[in-house]
């Protein structure tokens, strides 16, 4: 059985990974990032305030927010996997497919929009043109994200204006669309959880765009689906639109950034 440490278990990203892990087999000891405050210890999750003796004998540590103290880990001489949004280790990445790699200490999580796009070939083939957008919601940044719009979204009901530090944007009532990157634009988009990237494919010329079978984790949707659904589903949830004579198409491509992008991608590194 596994023996790991979850830091930040307090944490939106955290309570997942607990509830998802002890589901497996897994023994997991949830950790708070520091002192507990009272809300923290009277919560519906058992959370212990990090301690180096607490680490002794476990195989990985998972750091879903960074520890108050960072000497905690100086000694620790386990696996380390990064899930923090903003990670400050230039680590390795997660690898696309398979287990930890051999000869790996420390990893650190990928992006969902990357592990999206490493699929596409999986999923359609015939295309030699993408572009498109992606509609972001803020569950990418974990609690900050949930807790910034909820507040924004508070005090824009009031009449006030909303204090943007906590995200640095006005996320409430608002769609962003921030500068293009290549053929792919990013829209922040007022919801809590659930992204959306529409996909615009052209194909090789004489070929058709045809789709493959869904691979795991993916599920081919009879429409295209929306935020609420994708915010609901482990599986990204996808679906291709395309021209009559089969030369154009539109891919839209549903996943939740943490049921999906974090969760999913974990379970399979970790073997569980």
């Amino acid at each position: 059985m596994l023996k790991l440490a979850v830091f930040g278990a307090q944490t939106l990203l955290g309570r997942e990974l607990v509830k998802v892990l002890e589901d497996r087999d897994a023994s997991v000891l949830p950790l708070a990032t520091g002192v507990l405050t009272r809300e923290q210890e009277e919560g519906d999750l058992v959370v212990f305030a990090p301690d180096p003796s607490l680490l002794e004998g476990l195989d990985l540590i998972i750091l879903a927010a960074s520890p108050e103290g960072p000497e905690l880990l100086e000694n620790f001489s386990g696996r380390v996997l990064d899930l923090r949004d903003e990670p400050t280790e230039a680590w390795e990445p997660m690898p696309l497919a398979g287990v930890w790699p051999e000869g790996h200490r420390e990893l650190r999580g990928r992006p969902a929009l990357e592990l999206v796009l490493a699929l596409l070939p999986s999923l359609v083939q015939g295309f030699v043109e993408v572009s498109g957008t992606h509609l972001r919601s803020v569950a990418c940044l974990g609690d900050r994200g949930i807790d910034g719009l909820m507040a924004q979204t508070v005090a824009v009901l009031k009449g006030n204006e909303p204090d943007i530090e906590s995200l640095g944007y006005r996320a409430a009532f608002e769609v962003v669309p921030q500068m293009g990157r290549g053929a792919l634009i990013e829209v922040r988009v007022p919801v809590f959880h659930g992204d959306l990237l529409i996909l615009h494919l052209k194909s090789e010329e004489g070929r058709r765009l045809e789709t493959h079978p869904a691979p795991m984790g993916v599920k081919w949707a009879e429409h295209p689906p929306t935020s609420r659904e994708v915010a609901i589903s482990a599986e990204l949830l996808a679906h291709l639109s395309t021209s009559s004579d089969g030369q154009t198409g539109i891919l839209t491509l549903g996943f939740d950034p943490i049921l999906w992008g974090v969760l999913q991608p974990v379970l399979r590194v970790l073997a569980l």
